[in-house]
C-alpha cells in the first residue's frame, strides 16, 4: 500500500477529469492570452492593417482559433458532466468541480465561444472586407460604427470568459489540491 501524500485516490481504471478540465481551461486562457494581446497587436503595429489581404488573414486566423476554443469549451463542459455523474445519488456536493457553478460557468464559456465562432467573427469580417477594389478608399475611409460596437463586444466578453475560467480554474484546483492532502 502506498501511503505517499502525493498518491492519488484514484484507481488506475479511473481517469481524472479534475486534472484534463483544469489544463484544458489554462490552455485556452494562454492561447487566448497570446492572441490578443501578442499575436493580434503585432500585426496591427506592422502594418498589416493597411494591407488589403488584413481582413481576409484576420478572419483565416479567427476561423482557425475560434473551432479550437469551441474544442476546448466543449472538453470542459464534457469534463465537468463526467464529474457529476461520479458523485452519489443522494450526497451533498462539496466539490467545487462538481458543484452547480461549475457548470453554469462551463455553459457560459461555451456560450462565449459559439458566439465568437458564429456571430462576431463572421460580422467583423464581412465589415473589414473590401468588396469594391478600391482598397486605397478604404483606408481613409473612418471605420464603421459596428465595426466598434463589435470590439467592445469582443472584448467584454473576452473579460467575462477570464473571470469565468479564473473562477473554474479556482474550484478544479481546490479539488485537485485536496487529493494530495
Amino acid at each position: 500500500m502506498n501511503t505517499s501524500k502525493f498518491s492519488s485516490p484514484l484507481s488506475l481504471g479511473q481517469f481524472n477529469w479534475d486534472a484534463l478540465v483544469l489544463l484544458v481551461v489554462t490552455f485556452w486562457l494562454s492561447s487566448s492570452a497570446l492572441i490578443d494581446f501578442l499575436l493580434m497587436p503585432m500585426m496591427y503595429e506592422s502594418g498589416m492593417m493597411n494591407d488589403a489581404s488584413f481582413a481576409t488573414a484576420g478572419y483565416s486566423i479567427f476561423w482557425l482559433f475560434n473551432r479550437v476554443e469551441l474544442l476546448c469549451a466543449a472538453a470542459i463542459l464534457s469534463g465537468l458532466l463526467a464529474l457529476r455523474q461520479r458523485r452519489s445519488q443522494f450526497g451533498v456536493v462539496a466539490s467545487g468541480s462538481r458543484s452547480r457553478w461549475a457548470l453554469i460557468l462551463s455553459g457560459l464559456l461555451f456560450a462565449i465561444a459559439l458566439t465568437y465562432t458564429y456571430i462576431l467573427t463572421p460580422h467583423m469580417s464581412a465589415l473589414g472586407l473590401d468588396l469594391t477594389g478600391s482598397f486605397r478608399e478604404q483606408i481613409t475611409a473612418p471605420v464603421p460604427q459596428a465595426m466598434t460596437y463589435m470590439h467592445a463586444f469582443y472584448w467584454g466578453l473576452e473579460a467575462i470568459k477570464l473571470v469565468a475560467a479564473g473562477w473554474l480554474v479556482k474550484l478544479c484546483y481546490g479539488d485537485i489540491a485536496a487529493m494530495f492532502e
